[in-house]
């Protein structure tokens, strides 16, 4: 018998006979000849059996890549091969490439003195084997279940080998050490905000900018979270907080435009990286006000891009004169190129290093600059 789940979980409700089933396979590559082979197979069996409507029991597989680490191992006395831990060891390098040669033991362990070389084999695939395993309690321990998850999405590709880095740990955790620090440094301003109605507030040029950035930002990972690259998710996630550090709210009276668009930008951020990180962002999410007034992080939608955030009120132009930078041009977006080269003609930058030369013609590239030739 085959369990009244099974057309929920192999073709969905009310899913045509012959429908994919589950959304999504993840394994790695060891496992094509194995679980995918198996579960392909019996899926076959079971529909010539009429058991269940579905073709192929998946509709898109993802091969994740494996994870690297350095082997160190010696041959003992009797021939065999004993393997050391990599924090066992310190590493012996090369003086001319810099590269590891070799190892030696930190400290004694068993009969073997502190120093006792130790051959180096290169990378390989973490295996309990091998002793190049990498326990995740003991990151969890020491630095919390987020950065763990946060290193292992940003560190490559799903679907690339990842050699591992003790170093890219440290800078994840530190990377959440500041989204926690951007917290507390505009926690009164935040939880006011989220307290309130801000949604009419009037947005200055600043405000406006920040409002551009974020939703840019935003629609970029939306889009590698729906193709499934993590590391650019993440990457996304650091310039959004490098972006909400660098906004500068006025506190004055007017400033409600200025906590409106942080706000939206924290929220954004938070909401971003829950996938990857949830109890920092749940515990954000709720220390800012953010869950009394939306309901918790769990629950809240998917942040949605304002397209008409995107529109930008001026845009700045790279200035030329006689081919050499000179500073730079603000004109509205929206002018046209008499508008562009009269705004370069009118500029102090011309005037100091046309050096009285009148122009012969102006260049103007959209978007990007204009060049006046004297």
């Amino acid at each position: 018998m085959v369990g009244s789940g099974t057309a929920y979980w192999m073709a969905g409700q009310g899913a045509a006979a012959g429908s994919p089933g589950m959304d999504q396979y993840i394994g790695g590559i060891e496992h094509a000849i194995l679980h995918l082979l198996y579960a392909r197979f019996w899926t076959k069996v079971m529909r010539d059996l009429r058991l269940v409507t579905v073709d192929e029991p998946f509709t898109k597989l993802l091969t994740q890549g494996m994870v690297l680490n350095h082997i160190y191992s010696r041959r003992t006395d009797k021939g065999g091969i004993e393997y050391f831990w990599p924090h066992e060891v310190e590493n012996v390098f090369d003086e001319a490439s810099g590269k590891i040669i070799g190892a030696r033991l930190k400290a004694a362990k068993g009969d073997l003195p502190a120093g006792t070389p130790i051959d180096y084999e290169g990378v390989g695939t973490m295996s309990k084997s091998k002793n190049n395993g990498v326990d995740p309690q003991d990151l969890i321990d020491r630095f919390g279940a987020d950065t763990a998850r946060l290193f292992v999405m940003f560190a490559s590709p799903p679907e690339q080998t990842l050699e591992w880095n003790d170093a890219g740990v440290e800078g994840s955790n530190r990377f959440l050490r500041r989204v926690w620090a951007l917290g507390v440094q505009h926690e009164a301003l935040l939880r006011q905000a989220t307290a309130g109605d801000l949604s009419g507030a009037a947005l200055g040029a600043q405000a406006k900018a920040l409002r551009r950035e974020v939703h840019l930002v935003l629609k970029q990972v939306s889009y590698d979270y729906e193709r499934m690259q993590y590391n650019t998710v993440v990457s996304g996630c650091m310039k959004l907080l490098n972006t909400l550090e660098a906004f500068k709210p006025s506190t004055a009276e007017g400033g409600d435009g200025d906590a409106a668009a942080l706000c939206e930008g924290v929220s954004v951020l938070l909401r971003a990286l829950y996938p990857a990180c949830p109890h920092i962002t749940h515990g954000l999410w709720t220390a800012l006000g953010f869950a009394a007034r939306q309901g918790e992080l769990l629950d809240a939608p998917w942040p949605a891009v304002d397209e008409s955030a995107l529109v930008q009120d001026e845009i700045e132009l790279v200035l030329q004169i006689a081919g050499k930078m000179r500073g730079s041009l603000r004109v509205p977006a929206q002018a046209d190129a008499a508008a562009i080269e009269a705004a370069a003609l009118a500029s102090p930058e011309f005037a100091r290093f046309a050096e009285g030369r009148a122009p012969r013609k102006v260049v103007i590239v959209p978007g990007r600059l204009v060049n006046v030739v004297v």
